[in-house]
């Protein structure tokens, strides 16, 4: 009679996993509790946010919410896109393959007609988001892809590998809110809490520094790596040229 086989090391139940299974149990236990006692009914908060909407420097709730009631958690949201930019550019850098084959010409014919279109559409957006469903985030994912197909087309290169440039531009929309944070606050307020007559501007020029870096970050994930910028590949030339005069 042959003996038993040993149980594998996913089956074994140790006491490090029946704690996980606790604390997950626990979890979906708290959640839906809070699910649960939810009042059927609830007004929320859309009354207090119609009443502040005139002073808010928009006419479009939604705007106001994402970048007035709510605009710490729109600074985070920013700050989490530049960081997921930097996760994947510490994980490799986005070398051009040889093997790339041409840009089809219906491609490349479509994007020159396209990208002025995109542009255009880029602009109303943005400037709509004030007063209708629009804004950065909307306007920055139009921009990014007309990006991605200026990419597909075999342009747009040569402005990735400006890594200076694509630096200031990724970090400008969390720069420029942070700024207006800091700002605000210098004036006696508290964090982004706008002065009313100034209110729309500050707005809109959070969203035009945040187009940039939406568009730029959305097109940087699409790259998949760090784009090699013009000096990392001096440095790169040199250091082969130095190796062959050695050997």
């Amino acid at each position: 009679m042959s003996a038993p086989e040993p149980m594998a090391d996913h089956a074994r139940f140790t006491p490090a996993r029946l704690v996980t299974l606790l604390l997950v149990v626990a979890l979906a236990a708290a959640l839906g509790w809070a699910v649960w006692s939810l009042p059927a009914n609830s007004p929320g908060l859309t009354g207090q946010s119609l009443e502040q909407l005139p002073r808010s420097g928009v006419s479009n709730p939604v705007t106001a919410a994402v970048l007035n009631y709510r605009g710490y958690d729109t600074l985070l949201e920013i700050a989490v896109l530049l960081l997921a930019v930097l996760g994947v550019w510490s994980v490799a850098k986005a070398e051009p393959r040889a093997d790339d084959a041409p840009a089809s010409p219906v491609l490349t014919a479509f994007v020159r007609l396209a990208l002025p279109v995109i542009i255009l559409v880029v602009g109303y957006l943005l400037w709509i988001g004030s007063f209708a469903p629009g804004g950065a985030f909307q306007a920055g994912a139009v921009l990014a892809g007309g990006g991605v197909l200026l990419l597909l087309s075999g342009g747009g290169r040569a402005a990735l590998a400006q890594e200076g440039w694509l630096r200031i531009g990724l970090v400008l929309g969390l720069a420029v809110f942070i700024a207006v944070a800091v700002g605000t606050m210098a004036v006696g307020g508290k964090l982004l809490e706008y002065p009313p007559q100034h209110a729309g501007t500050l707005i809109l020029l959070i969203e035009s520094a945040a187009l940039i870096s939406i568009a730029l970050t959305l097109v940087a994930l699409f790259v998949g790596g760090r784009p090699p910028g013009r000096s990392h590949r001096g440095l790169s030339e040199a250091g082969e040229r130095k190796d062959s005069d050695e050997s």
